[in-house]
């Protein structure tokens, strides 16, 4: 049988996306009032990032095991391999390492080093591997070529959020000093998120992350998703210049950044995530 792909709700893979490249989803979690609401899996309040003393948790380890093993049983014992959010911004990478000792070498974690819709692309691409009868070893290889091609941009719109986030400390030098700055982020080669530019009106830092897409796109096919959180106007504009300035896309979409993510970005953030196809197609 062939080899599961698992991943973890902030991939912002939808339902029938995950259902056709048969990849698994752990939940990650929302704390509200006390309340533990498992991201994709209970009604989370749309206007979750505006609401104080909210914090986020990723999977628990009982969570990733129960995955891993039903997974792995499904695949005939051929393997798993599990693309988890960024170790950099959620401690479900670290705890999906611990798990995964359990189950041996059948059970291969890979760090996305990404966000939002950067880890779904990671993981599809292994999922294609996968059902197109790539072994183990093809299959960790695929998600782990597909990391080079990942690139995800983030405009917020409020600082208040990044202020009282614990995962984003490397922007907190900036963030002391800022005035009405609508600063362009980046997730960097560890997966860090960390400032791009300083700008200080929102179209221009719009207008940055265009240009800074089409530098790392170039020529070259790529998918592209257009995340936003509740900001649906700005990132349709954004999805027409895109797709204006990138005539060689292959996709592009706007979607929701999702409620755990949001609550670290604040309301009005859009964001761009690219997978940038490599020459042979993949």
């Amino acid at each position: 049988m062939p080899v599961v792909v698992v991943s973890d709700s902030s991939s912002r893979l939808q339902p029938e996306q995950r259902r056709r490249w048969g990849i698994r989803e752990v939940p990650l979690h929302v704390l509200v009032d006390g309340v533990d609401l498992r991201d994709g899996v209970d009604d989370i309040p749309y206007d979750i990032h505006d609401r104080p003393k909210v914090t986020t948790a990723g999977a628990s380890p009982a969570e990733l095991s129960e995955v891993y093993r039903q997974a792995l049983a499904d695949s005939g014992g051929d393997g798993v391999v599990a693309v988890h959010l960024s170790g950099a911004l959620s401690s479900t990478y670290s705890a999906a390492a611990t798990v995964a000792r359990e189950f041996g070498p059948a059970v291969r974690v890979v760090n996305s080093r990404s966000a939002a819709m950067g880890v779904g692309f990671i993981a599809t691409a292994a999922a294609r591997c996968a059902q197109a009868g790539g072994d183990l070893d093809t299959v960790e290889a695929a998600a782990r070529s597909a990391i080079a091609g990942s690139h995800v941009f983030l405009v917020v719109h409020r600082l208040d959020n990044l202020r009282r986030s614990g995962r984003i400390r490397t922007t907190a030098s900036w963030l002391g000093t800022a005035l009405a700055l609508k600063p362009l982020l980046c997730l960097d080669v560890d997966g860090r998120l960390v400032l791009d530019q300083r700008i200080r009106t929102a179209t221009k830092a719009h207008a940055a992350m265009v240009t800074r897409v089409a530098d790392v796109v170039g020529e070259r096919p790529a998918e592209l998703v257009v995340h936003h959180v509740d900001n649906h106007d700005a990132a349709d504009e954004l999805g027409a210049a895109l797709t204006q300035r990138l005539p060689q896309l292959s996709s592009l979409t706007v979607a929701d950044m999702g409620p755990l993510l949001s609550v670290h970005v604040g309301g009005g953030a859009v964001g761009v995530a690219v997978q940038v196809r490599r020459p042979n197609g993949r």
